[in-house]
């Protein structure tokens, strides 16, 4: 069995293959301070730890590689680690100026949209920030754009706006809001799906190929059903590339 662990900044993701299949899944908040002792004792409500046979992680948190190594060097001695980073063998090429700068998740993320949907492929990954990744036709990494995601774009207003308050993340019954709530989750909704179609319109323009357009994340299925430019909706699509990654490891 392998878990696949995404450690992203706000959410970790973990999923459970046997073989190819996904078995479970899991979210978790991201703990920056959580020790190694802590996650074996987390892990263990969710895995029978003694039945791994690896685990492979990608993180955009540094400080927590030392802790998930810790994790299972401790508490599932019988699995392979596998910390996805530079000079890992991903399967794709990177056509970066510093590949070292490309957080592994946005790399994993190329490489399982174009193993799973074919390139060219954009991705659109809705997290602390929301990422698009660009997969050219010939099959490689090159390049994306990082704009503010969703939740700290909401953070950001309240802190500034005194009058304003916190809203569900859902999508409001019309565009135009008859109340302050709707009004603002009409404003994060259609502004989201507005700045999705843009960049992915401009970046269809560089390539010059109506490249496919995959979103994950966890608020994609807020956004995607009101973004003209995404086709497919995956959720797993990282964890997916994490255990696409482990299988080149040899």
């Amino acid at each position: 069995m392998l878990l696949a662990i995404d450690v992203g900044n706000t959410q970790t993701a973990l999923g459970l293959y046997d073989g190819e299949r996904m078995v479970e899944s899991w979210r978790i908040a991201t703990e920056r301070h959580r020790t190694g002792d802590e996650l074996g004792a987390l892990m263990a409500r969710f895995v029978e730890l003694e039945e791994l046979d690896g685990v492979v992680v990608s993180t955009t948190v540094p400080q927590l590689v030392r802790e998930y190594t810790h994790f299972v060097e401790r508490y599932a001695p019988g699995a392979t680690l596998l910390v996805v980073g530079p000079g890992t063998r991903t399967g794709i090429a990177i056509r970066y100026d510093d590949p070292r700068e490309v957080g592994p998740d946005r790399i994993v993320n190329a490489l399982a949209a174009r193993e799973k949907y074919g390139a060219p492929c954009i991705v659109v990954d809705f997290g602390t920030s929301t990422n698009f990744d660009v997969v050219s036709a010939a099959g490689e990494y090159v390049g994306g754009v990082l704009a503010p995601g969703i939740e700290i774009s909401m953070d950001a207003l309240f802190a500034r706006a005194a009058r304003l308050f916190k809203v569900d993340f859902v999508a409001p019954p019309t565009v135009i809001g008859k109340t302050t709530a709707t009004g603002l989750q009409s404003g994060f909704v259609y502004g989201f799906a507005g700045q999705v179609d843009g960049i992915v319109e401009r970046i269809r323009e560089e390539l010059g190929v109506e490249a496919r357009v995959i979103a994950t994340g966890g608020l994609a299925h807020l956004v995607a059903p009101h973004a003209r430019t995404i086709g497919e909706v995956d959720p797993f699509l990282t964890l997916d590339g994490l255990r696409l990654v482990w299988e080149l490891r040899e």
